[in-house]
């Protein structure tokens, strides 16, 4: 996975800094200079010393720093002394956290002594929004922070891991710990259910791009523009918000070089954990005997696995007694004992992670530049997977004139991710099902044999190499002051490339026989590559009367371009399996019969033009408002319906600015209303050509023969609307920001409610004689509304402990307007897709919402259900299932009718369902607890959601294959081939003991579960959506704790080393949850129902040193 290409970058980037770090002004030449010649240098320098102080006393750890100079600096030690060499007549720059920074002139000899005041104006600060920079206090939109201190602390593979939960009202859930499976992001909830996508907007550096990509080290902050008013001036790109990551650039002054790692362990968990292969055998006998079926294991099999478990047998297999090449039916005379969850994943892997970079310059240039390394190992035990990423960037910035500056950053990303060809959904599927206890993974023989494994350690292996160049280059002119000028130019390219191997996979017979799961072998090979081209031209314009009505106007043009291309071959019969070559492929099957290679392909492109414009007005700080429009046109739709007008516009007032307010102020700093109101349109359609009918070619595929070959064919699409146009997504926002006790206590709440307009959805139904879907058009409304709060405080004590605690806490709520494609206002709705019964769309109420029965209990005996149904007069339970019977579950009558049915499965008409919750996780919070004292620093975060109504089982009304198994164990709905066992399952219901003569599994008739039983004796009817099994997936996960030092700056200078930190650090290392614990709260809804790649807890330890 490594390449020459990838050596030759290395060596272009080392030579790139090294060339600017002479012209820079590096001082590298001192370095081969004489000694005569360093000594001289010395001699120039004087020597200066000092405290720092508060109004309670020495401060611990404050910066002291040489003006101009950033590598030269030093902290103040335990009383707030600190000493300094520097130039004659130097400048040294004095700061901490809540403090303002102070400067004072060095003097040979003369104690320097420093009185630090409070900062009262912390919000001040400069925060990244579209098209510029504002200052905090003056925001008039719904902006969201997350700081380089917040990110870097977290030895974490993506920013996305390390952003989540930082900020309120950004959504970052996973359904996967597999290292190719992206976090998934949202800001303020779901925004739309049409065929669109509702994702943010990703601007790094203010190019879209891929925050997975960025190294987390490189990250200077990050920006969430959350209401209509802050991201609309990004149009049509960013109706759901967008993320504005701002990496970092080189400071002027001597070169600094920092250099960080993380050595990492990771275990995998929420695992669950099988039976034992006697207990599974047990309660497999229990489900065929309820079902009215033979039992599959014997006396005799069973008393081998208990022969086995206590160590008098061995191998768990034995050889066929009528063909000895072969092993006796595992399915029946296996006798091994494993847990398939510990056999298929590691208990530990290691990954490791460093990152080197270097800036500084002069006055007139700067340079930036850093490189990363990140090799994660994979959790598989059986195959092979793990990930590699290489991140190099350059960044420089230089004064051409007095009125014109130059940026250029150019940044290279690296992924390789590799797993085993069979590992993907379809492999949970299929795992656990087909991999029972009683059926060993190793055979006597120490060869892999357990069923889906053999496919993972044979079956080939897939590599996905994914890179992407970005480059960026803008010119900066400022003829007047106050005047500037912006013309930015953004490149990127992504080239992706993935091979695919299939090889012959096969268990061993007792002798060596090779029996085969899958003979022929074949190469896959698939090349992406995408094209992305924007430029940004705009000019802003500042100026203020009388110093206290102040305004900011600012216009522009933005284009962009969009070129994607893909083709893709499959070609069988590889010739050697470690050299996966098309030139190597002969294409045949293993039968010795040739077949035509598969050729796909296809190209898309789209383009987005925008005119936009801000005016900023603030009189002294303490009105504001903001006013922002943009006209944006899309490729994406037909001319009359291209174009699309975006307002919106904001106001602020700071009641902590007002004459009345300042006999309070010293308690009360700040306190600043907001409102904004914004329209957005949304062009990101999931099809690039939604207004065009397309007609799909098939090479090769036809199903007969002309000639001995099959024809290729053609196949008319869809019908389509002409006049398919925008989303409109319209979002209004009132916000307050507060901070008190000079600013120890800050902190902001947001209420919001957005409506996104003519939805991209079905059409109503037409008759099946048409041949065709009918098209999809504008007829879909939806709206959510939700509230942001986040608290902070941050202190310092008289012993110079300073410590912190941040809370965020957020929810949304989101409701059908209009959907008019259910008509009758069915709840379910059929998905052909999947062959399940899901969750339909209904106007006027929640998104996702979850019906069932309300459950009495399950019968203890056969009387207790016979009088239940007998308090049914009007057909019992009969609607919904038949051979009722002790251990069978009872529904309650809610509608008094004297019978348990769905009624007409509507909401006019729903029988005895009732409303048991909505799937959505409701009251994402995060809680971020810091200290730092005498050198050490403490970060404790805790992540969750306090409310997940999730159902566990499936759909029971149909033969589907998905979720339910991993809960139920035995699925009512399926046969004996589905059937799972967990040590949880173990609670099912039992009238009487069962199992072999003195080991038998007790009666167990207060169970959790009701008796297992198979489609034959209709046991979905135990399984229906109900209350008894719903799930609250609320959970609160330790994300993060750790712990560093960093070592006195007396013990460092001498190596030359200015900062040295060494941490030890833990992730997920807690999980506090009601949920089933087969299930992992954050994983629940992934993979098949549940059945997931885990999470990892993972300790790290590493340093960072800073010369």
């Amino acid at each position: 996975m490594k390449s020459d290409s990838f050596r030759n970058n290395r060596k272009a980037l080392a030579a790139l800094l090294l060339c600017t770090g002479c012209i820079a002004g590096h001082p590298l030449a001192v370095m081969a200079e004489s000694n005569d010649a360093a000594m001289e240098v010395v001699q120039q320098q004087i020597y200066v010393s000092g405290v720092v102080k508060d109004a309670m006393g020495p401060v611990i750890g404050a910066s002291v720093v040489e003006k101009g100079n950033p590598a030269n600096g030093t902290i103040t030690d335990m009383d707030g002394n600190f000493s300094l060499t520097v130039k004659p007549g130097a400048t040294l720059a004095i700061s901490y956290i809540g403090y303002k920074t102070q400067e004072v002139q060095a003097v040979a000899g003369k104690v320097v002594n420093v009185m630090l005041e409070d900062d009262t104006e912390m919000l001040d600060e400069v925060v990244v929004v579209g098209f510029g920079t504002q200052k905090k206090v003056n925001l008039t939109g719904s902006v969201g922070i997350a700081t380089a201190k917040e990110l870097e602390s977290r030895p974490v593979s993506s920013a996305t891991q390390a952003l989540q939960g930082l900020v309120p009202g950004l959504k970052i859930t996973t359904n996967s710990g597999a290292l190719d499976q992206n976090m998934n992001i949202s800001v303020r909830g779901t925004g739309t259910i049409g065929s669109s996508s509702g994702s943010p907007l990703i601007l790094i550096d203010g190019m879209e791009g891929d925050i997975n990509t960025v190294n987390p080290q490189d990250i200077e902050n990050i920006s969430v523009l959350k209401d209509a008013a802050a991201s609309s001036i990004y149009g049509s790109r960013a109706p759901f918000g967008v993320i504005l990551v701002t990496t970092k650039k080189g400071k002027a002054g001597k070169a600094t070089v920092n250099y960080n790692n993380s050595f990492r362990v990771a275990s995998p968990i929420g695992l669950p954990e099988s039976m034992d292969s006697y207990t599974f055998a047990v309660y497999m006998n229990s489900a065929l005997r309820n079902s009215n079926k033979d039992a599959r294991f014997s006396t005799e099999t069973m008393q081998k696995m208990l022969d086995y478990q206590s160590g008098k047998l061995t191998g768990g297999m034995d050889p066929s007694p009528s063909n000895p090449e072969a092993w006796n039916d595992v399915w029946a005379y296996a006798y091994g004992n494993n847990d398939i969850y510990d056999e298929l994943y590691e208990g530990s892997v290691f990954s490791q992670e460093h990152n080197v970079s270097i800036s500084g310059g002069s006055e007139k240039m700067t340079y930036y530049g850093s490189f990363n390394y990140l090799d994660q190992g994979g959790l598989l035990r059986i195959g092979e997977d793990g990930m590699k990423r290489y991140n190099a960037t350059g960044k420089f910035t230089s004064e051409l004139t007095d009125w014109l500056k130059f940026n250029f950053t150019a940044r290279f990303t690296r992924n390789d991710v590799w797993r085993p060809r069979k590992f993907n959904d379809n492999f949970y599927r299929m795992f656990g099902r087909q991999n029972w206890p009683n059926i060993p993974m190793y055979d006597p023989n120490g060869n892999i044999f357990g069923y889906n494994a053999v496919e993972l350690e044979q079956g080939g292996q897939r590599d996905v190499q994914t890179d992407r160049h970005y480059y960026q280059a803008a010119l900066i002119f400022e003829p007047v002051k106050n005047w500037i000028t912006n013309v930015e130019f953004n490149y990127s390219i992504m080239n992706q490339k993935i091979k695919e191997t299939t090889l012959p996979s096969y268990q061993l017979g007792p002798t060596g026989t090779r029996l085969y799961r899958e003979q022929d072998s074949g190469l896959y090979q698939e090349d992406k590559k995408e094209n992305y081209l924007n430029l940004n031209v705009y000019s802003e314009y500042a100026h203020s009367f009388n110093t206290v009505h102040n305004f900011k106007i600012m216009g522009g043009f933005q284009v962009e371009e969009m070129e994607q291309s893909n083709l893709n071959v499959f070609k069988n019969g590889l010739i050697m399996e470690d050299m996966p070559e098309f030139d190597l492929t002969n294409g045949q099957l293993s039968s010795g019969l040739s077949k035509d290679a598969t050729v796909k392909g296809y190209s898309n492109r789209w383009a987005t033009a925008g005119f936009f414009g801000r005016l900023n007005y603030d009189y002294q700080g303490r009105y504001l408002a903001e006013a922002n429009i943009r006209y944006d046109g899309t490729s994406r739709f037909r001319r009359g319906n291209r174009w699309q007008w975006s307002p919106s516009f904001s106001l602020g007032w700071n009641i902590a600015q007002e004459e009345f307010w300042k006999p309070i102020q010293d308690v009360a700093n700040l306190l600043k209303l907001r409102f904004s109101y914004g329209q957005l349109g949304n062009q990101n359609t999931n099809t690039w050509y939604p207004t065009y009918r397309t007609m799909s070619l098939g090479i090769l595929n036809g199903g007969w023969l002309q000639g001995g070959t099959k024809p290729n064919t053609a196949k008319v699409g869809d019908l389509i609307s002409t006049v398919l146009t925008w989303e409109k997504v319209r979002t209004w926002d009132i916000g307050l920001d507060y901070g008190f006790f000079n600013n120890r206590l800050t902190g902001s709440f947001d209420y919001f409610v957005r409506y996104t307009k003519d939805m991209v959805g079905d059409a109503p139904e037409l008759p099946l004689t048409l041949g065709v879907n009918p098209p999809q058009t504008n007829n879909c409304d939806l709206k959510t509304k939700g509230w942001e709060v986040s608290l902070a405080w941050r202190d310092r004590l008289k012993n110079g402990l300073n410590y912190g605690i941040a809370i965020s806490l957020s929810d949304q709520q989101t409701y059908i307007d209009s959907y008019p494609s259910n008509k009758t206002n069915s709840l379910t709705t059929y998905d052909s897709s999947r062959g399940v019964n899901k969750s339909a769309y209904l106007a006027g109420r929640k998104l996702n919402e979850i019906w069932g029965f309300e459950t009495i209990g399950i019968a203890k005996t056969q009387q207790e259900m016979d009088a239940h149904l007998a308090s049914l007069p009007n057909g019992g339970q009969s609607a919904i299932g038949s051979q009722w019977s002790a251990g069978d579950i009872m529904y309650k009558d809610l509608n008094g009718d004297g019978k348990i049915s769905t009624g007409a499965n509507t909401l006019g008409d729903h029988g005895d369902l009732k409303l048991l919750g909505d799937a959505n996780p409701h009251y994402f919070f995060g809680i971020d607890l810091t200290a730092d004292w005498k050198g050490f620093d403490f970060r404790c975060f805790l992540q969750g959601v306090l409310k997940h109504d999730f159902w566990p089982g499936g759909d029971a009304t149909t033969k589907n294959d998905e979720a339910g198994g991993y809960f139920w164990g035995v699925k009512g709905n399926q046969n004996e081939w589905h059937i799972r066992g967990f040590e949880q399952h173990n609670d099912y219901f039992r009238e009487e003991p069962v199992g072999l003569e003195g080991h038998q599994l007790s009666a167990n008739t207060d169970s959790y579960f009701p008796r297992p039983l198979l489609t034959d004796a209709d046991g979905a009817k135990n399984q229906r959506i109900q209350s008894r099994y719903m799930q609250n997936a609320a959970y609160m996960r330790l994300k993060n704790l750790q712990l560093g030092y960093t070592l006195p700056d007396m013990w460092t200078r001498k190596a030359g080393i200015s900062k040295c930190r060494l941490f030890v650090s833990g992730e997920n290392l807690l999980t506090f949850t009601s949920l089933f614990d087969v299930f992992d709260p954050e994983t629940c809804t992934g993979g098949i129902g549940g059945n997931v790649y885990p999470l990892s807890s993972t300790w790290s330890f590493g340093l960072s040193l800073t010369f």
